[in-house]
């Protein structure tokens, strides 16, 4: 057709002819051949069978998923609930592609064209009619859902090659090519003048694309199952019992565990922040008490991350002990404090109970500390303890309850250096000056076992004139009276006397006679 002044002297059947040679080349250019229509129908049909595979691959995969949470939820619920959320993306997508093929099939073929039978295999006006009909954007829709599905399966794949073979897979990316000055938008590129059998394949080989990378997540799923697990070769019974040591009419109690080892590769242990050889522990015990200690096992798992397991516990340290016991002087004073000694081999001293009869018994630090009561009565002492929670008794001894020994006088001096000194009679000696310094007179048991002080209630003194005649003077308390310190004067060097008739009183209570003093000066 010319330009120009011709086409203005044309004539209006010349222009009709050439506006028809137009449109005809146009339609000649747009006609898609019978065999490539038919060639498109076959790859539909093919790729049909093909999803029909992958789908019940993908059935099976899943439903192996679920007999795996069946038999331990707790182990594959996070694995579980990922293979849920996948197989609800998918379904999604896939049946949102099914309504878009049968849109396009019905809107080539009418009310009852079908995407499986499809009749007018050339139409290029149903695709773009569907898909980019800016009424319901159904093309920009379906672009919006795949790449929504390919992030979240994407996520769900961990094999780095994998992972980007489903992202090119499912890739919504266009072509850099130009029309008519602006870039064409990935629904134009698919559906614009595409013939409807085109279209509705395109769409079949995107639901292939999305079986198959819904069958890589699956497959990632299942493996990561058991990919975090320790691999082991070897399954050994161990009894852990809780004490190696029992009391009569406790409980031996123990775990017994079946624990599994690898042989091949030893995990890694460390405690206290120390790391320990062979997993063989080995603490000192140089303080007696409870010694608490922690640490932590590093074991490599299938996929060649590590798991740490941490740990405490604790042990106890006491010391080397052995229990002699003197029968026949199992014996409490009246009256006194009697220091006892309680304890019980494996059991802390917090955990140690004791009671007594005829009188009290009670704790002071680690000791314990007896007052009996009533003499010539026993006294039982019984010791309880907590054994694993349950307090038992764990033995007892009867004592006897005797009233103190008698004590012995003295006469208490200053020496030299201003210090106390007892004069306790023969063979020692006094000198004058020292008896007469001397106020009062004591009495005491101190054999360095039992440190007792006694009370004088009253003594007598006995002196022999040169004629040999005893002179007695008697003093009522504990103190020398004035005619004793007059007798004092009167002595002479080598002189000697006694004091008898000695009444003291214990801390029991009971007042007795005890032996008199010989004293002998200097």
């Amino acid at each position: 057709m010319a330009g120009g002044n011709n086409v203005a002297r044309m004539s209006p059947r010349q222009r009709m002819i050439n506006l028809m040679y137009i449109v005809l080349t146009a339609m000649l250019a747009l006609n898609v051949s019978s065999d490539v229509l038919n060639g498109f129908n076959q790859v539909h049909d093919g790729l049909v069978r093909t999803n029909e595979n992958m789908a019940t691959k993908n059935e099976i995969q899943y439903q192996y998923l679920v007999e795996l949470y069946a038999k331990n939820p707790t182990k594959v619920g996070p694995w579980m609930e990922k293979g849920n959320l996948l197989k609800g993306y998918s379904v999604n997508l896939l049946n949102e592609i099914d309504s878009l093929k049968l849109a396009i099939a019905r809107q080539a073929d009418g009310k009852k064209g079908d995407p499986e039978n499809l009749i007018n295999l050339d139409d290029l006006e149903a695709a773009s009619v569907t898909m980019l009909n800016p009424s319901t954007n159904a093309g920009r829709h379906l672009k919006g859902m795949i790449d929504s599905y390919r992030e979240n399966v994407a996520a769900m794949v961990t094999d780095s090659v994998k992972r980007a073979a489903v992202i090119s897979m499912l890739s919504t990316s266009i072509n850099d090519r130009k029309e008519v000055g602006a870039q064409l938008t990935w629904e134009e590129q698919m559906f614009d003048n595409m013939p409807a059998v085109a279209a509705i394949t395109m769409l079949s080989k995107l639901q292939s694309d999305i079986r198959e990378a819904e069958s890589e997540a699956l497959s990632n799923l299942i493996t990561n199952v058991d990919i975090g697990d320790v691999r082991v070769n070897e399954l050994n019974p161990y009894v852990i019992p809780n004490s190696n040591m029992v009391m009569r009419g406790g409980q031996y109690v123990a775990q017994v565990v079946l624990a599994a080892i690898d042989t091949t590769q030893r995990p890694n242990v460390f405690v206290n922040g120390s790391k320990i050889e062979n997993g063989l522990l080995q603490l000192a015990a140089n303080s007696v008490g409870v010694h608490d200690y922690s640490g932590y096992i590093e074991v490599a798992r299938g996929d060649g991350t590590i798991d740490r397991r941490p740990f405490s516990s604790s042990y106890t340290v006491m010391e080397p002990m052995a229990t002699i016991s003197p029968t026949l002087m199992n014996v409490l004073y009246a009256g006194i404090e009697n220091p006892i000694s309680i304890s019980v081999p494996g059991v802390a001293m917090n955990s140690v109970e004791a009671t007594m009869t005829n009188g009290s018994l009670s704790r002071n630090g680690n000791a314990w500390v007896a007052r009996p009561g009533q003499v010539g009565t026993e006294a039982v002492i019984s010791v309880f303890a907590s054994i694993d929670g349950r307090k038992q008794q764990v033995g007892s001894m009867n004592f006897r309850v005797r009233k103190l020994p008698d004590p012995l006088p003295y006469i208490p001096y200053k020496d030299v250096q201003g210090n106390t000194v007892e004069y306790k009679g023969v063979p020692q000696r006094m000198s004058k000056a020292q008896l007469m310094a001397a106020e009062t007179i004591g009495a005491a048991i101190d054999d360095n076992l039992l440190n007792v002080t006694y009370t004088v209630e009253s003594f007598a003194t006995t002196f022999f004139d040169s004629m040999g005649n005893a002179i007695p003077e008697v003093s009522e308390g504990n103190r020398f009276s004035g005619r004793q310190k007059e007798q004092f004067k009167r002595l002479k060097p080598g002189s000697r006397f006694f004091i008898s008739n000695v009444k003291a009183k214990g801390p029991d209570g009971i007042t007795r006679n005890i032996p008199p003093l010989e004293v002998q000066l200097n």
